[in-house]
């Protein structure tokens, strides 16, 4: 599945079923380059099991702000919704491997 870039308008709808990585993001982010990469492969790997959401926080301050993301990267897993985990900072494919399979 390919990773989905949300904007503030439609990321209910894209987060709003099944297990999906949400990955708050800007352009200026040295650690959030760094995890681009990652998030391709973990995607591959992921196939339809899970979606990969990226939200870029300089363009969706709204849905940033909603879910007090005070640092980026920011990753959330979400349920149907919901926010079931969060880790903040860089992460090897592992641990986001790890933090995604648990909740499928």
């Amino acid at each position: 599945m390919a990773i989905v870039n949300a904007t503030d308008q439609n990321f209910a709808s894209e987060t709003g079923s099944g297990v999906v990585l949400v990955d708050f993001w800007a352009p200026w982010c040295g650690p959030c380059k760094m995890i681009a990469p990652v998030l391709e492969e973990l995607d591959g790997e992921l196939g339809d099991k899970a979606k990969i959401v990226k939200v870029n926080v300089d363009e969706n301050q709204e849905t940033a702000s909603q879910y007090g993301v005070m640092s980026i990267p920011t990753l959330f897993v979400m349920k149907d919704g919901e926010v079931v985990d969060k880790t903040v900072g860089f992460q090897p494919k592992e641990a986001l491997a790890e933090l995604v399979n648990k909740h499928l």
